[in-house]
């Protein structure tokens, strides 16, 4: 087998073993990249069709381009959608012309997550991270646990040998992060999207000699300088670049450990 198959084999695996083992699963949808590919794993783990809610927290300065491609991808992939907004935040005037990035960041995406968390009570979320993108993330396991705060202790993650998940003791409240995408890399992610033909947002291609490398809210993610214009464009770039991917995502970069404390509290 290619690589790109193993990878592909082992997060069908563990989307079919989440499946198995709980009962009431989501799957926050940002629409970049990486959960689109999540996307299409899923249709392929369970035959065509996705079997649990996609939820999009809506901040509210997604870009146009990134609505546009919810609205198509919502038919196109029969998803069960869900939109969540922190409407109380927004009421208390939570936004990037009055806060800074991580307290917005954490008012209008963490704390809606839990407010989602709270209504439908999900004990899993499959999410589309993975360990290269970020040091923080390279602490995380194919499922790792979090609080009943929804917060997550990166010091103390369960050992995970031989393909051994070990999940909380039933009871202990909480909800258990499936993260299928582990183990891929930037570079993997481009190449199964030009070998399945994946669709993605426009975002992604260079126009006037930039292009967006990862994609947040409008207000604080900026595009890298670049020329790459297709897939296979990308792909050549990306094997040559040493611009970090989050590199234009200035949340990453208000404060020492910014992600980090961010994820802590449960931030995906």
């Amino acid at each position: 087998m290619s690589n790109l198959s193993k990878l592909e084999s082992q997060s069908v695996f563990l989307l079919r073993e989440a499946y198995r083992t709980f009962q009431r699963i989501g799957m926050p949808w940002s629409m970049g990249k990486d959960s689109n590919v999540l996307l299409w794993l899923a249709q392929k783990a369970f035959c065509g069709r996705i079997p649990f809610p996609v939820l999009h927290i809506d901040t509210t300065y997604e870009f146009p381009e990134m609505m546009e491609f919810r609205a198509w991808a919502e038919t196109h992939y029969g998803l069960q959608l869900i939109v969540k907004i922190n409407e109380e935040a927004i009421a208390r005037g939570v936004g990037y012309e009055t806060h800074d990035p991580i307290t917005v960041t954490h008012e209008l995406k963490t704390v809606a997550l839990q407010q989602v968390l709270a209504e439908y009570r999900w004990d899993a979320l499959i999410t589309g991270i993975r360990r290269d993108e970020d040091p923080t993330r390279a602490k995380e396991r194919y499922f790792s646990p979090r609080s009943s705060e929804g917060e997550w202790n990166y010091k103390d993650q369960p050992p995970e040998f031989w393909n051994q998940f070990a999940l909380p003791p039933k009871g202990a409240g909480g909800h258990v992060r499936v993260q299928p995408l582990l183990d891929w890399t930037e570079y993997d992610i481009w190449l199964y999207i030009r070998r399945e033909r994946i669709p993605i947002p426009p975002l992604y291609f260079a126009r006037n000699g930039k292009r967006f490398r990862s994609i947040g809210c409008q207000p604080i993610t900026h595009p890298v300088p670049s020329t790459a214009s297709t897939v296979d464009e990308i792909i050549s770039e990306l094997y040559a670049t040493r611009t970090p991917e989050r590199a234009g995502r200035a949340q990453d970069h208000h404060e020492r450990n910014a992600m980090q404390k961010l994820r802590a509290k449960g931030f995906l």
